[in-house]
């Protein structure tokens, strides 16, 4: 049976959420791919962290960050391991880096990747920053050292739109790709728009987990800009960064913006789009629309996500996610895993 060892690098919710899929399927990757998954490292900025060669027990580790915040000494806890460390020295098959983006940079996540790819690991990362700053780089580097470099869950969680674009959209030519791809503003403006006042909805949305302690990077359009830049660079082959993106937020939307929106038939929503501009330079831009209700766009509510691909050879291709959890992120790192294991 073949033993895969992955190390993780980060333990929020996406995190547990991909911990708790490898402790169900257990069983069907022993007997379907005869591979046993076991981890061996985990790395947080606030838990601790744990090494143990031999596979840290899944389930009391979670179970420790459910009950306590943090890991129990005895499941192989380490006071003075960093994640470079981990990185450089632990000895693992695949780096799943789980930290959150920093926008202006990406360097940490870039630099944990880089290592990995440089030893010749695979690398799966659910943090926007290695495929925003550094995407033409870490693929080279992957290729030479024969391995992969993933990232599915960089843009609207597990919904398989790298994939689409690996498997389903071979020689296709993309030309253009538009969205709704932060779940925190569209949640906003919707409740917005029904009279409920910023403070509360933002209080709500802390309070059931989608929306961050500081949500400031996703209403200032700083999260949407990042995906932006990814989804430029693996569909479009540009060499974009988040600050390239011509960015606006939805801090300056007014009361009376929804409302005059409303009277011309219109809903206000935070759009992404990536076009070529006249002399074939791909470009990036967020910024609030209003878009026509009767537009299929107007209809994703909530913490929702769409994608429309415009593409030579398929035409235009829309994606949505409806309501996604925490699951769905745990499943798209998941998803990657067994593009690992399928090729191995």
């Amino acid at each position: 049976m073949k033993k895969l060892r992955l190390a993780l690098i980060g333990f929020g919710n996406a995190g547990q959420a991909f911990a708790r899929i490898l402790l169900e399927k257990e069983e069907v990757l022993r007997k379907k791919y005869d591979t046993r998954v076991v981890v061996v490292a985990i790395t947080t900025k606030t838990r601790g962290n744990l090494v143990d060669a031999w596979g840290i027990d899944l389930d009391k580790a979670l179970k420790n960050v459910q009950n306590s915040g943090r890991f129990d000494k005895i499941l192989g806890f380490s006071e003075s391991t960093t994640s470079q460390d981990i990185v450089d020295k632990v000895d693992y098959d695949v780096l799943v880096e789980l930290t959150p983006l920093e926008f202006s940079s990406g360097k940490v996540a870039s630099n944990h990747i880089r290592g990995a790819l440089k030893r010749g690991k695979h690398a799966i990362t659910a943090n926007k920053g290695p495929v925003a700053w550094a995407y033409k780089e870490l693929s080279a580097l992957a290729e030479k050292n024969n391995c992969r470099f993933l990232y599915e869950t960089t843009v609207m969680d597990g919904t398989p739109v790298f994939n689409m674009k690996r498997d389903a959209l071979r020689l296709c030519n993309v030309t253009e790709i538009t969205g709704i791809l932060n779940s925190t503003t569209n949640y906003i403006l919707c409740e917005l728009a029904k009279g409920r006042k910023y403070n509360e909805i933002v209080a709500e949305g802390k309070k059931r987990g989608f929306i961050e302690a500081n949500p400031a990077t996703d209403i200032g359009g700083y999260d949407a800009a990042a995906k932006v830049a990814v989804l430029a660079n693996v569909f479009m082959g540009a060499d974009m960064t988040p600050l390239d993106v011509d960015r606006c937020g939805i801090e300056d939307i007014s009361e009376d913006d929804l409302r005059k929106a409303n009277e011309n038939g219109n809903v206000i929503k935070l759009m992404c789009r990536i076009f070529q501009d006249e002399n074939g330079e791909v470009k990036g831009k967020v910024a609030p629309e209003e878009v026509d209700k009767n537009h299929v766009y107007a209809t994703i509510d909530g913490t929702s996500s769409v994608i429309t691909v415009t593409t030579d050879l398929m035409g235009k291709l829309t994606v949505i996610e409806e309501a996604p959890e925490t699951r769905q992120s745990g499943y798209g790192i998941f998803a990657d895993l067994m593009a690992i294991i399928e090729d191995d």
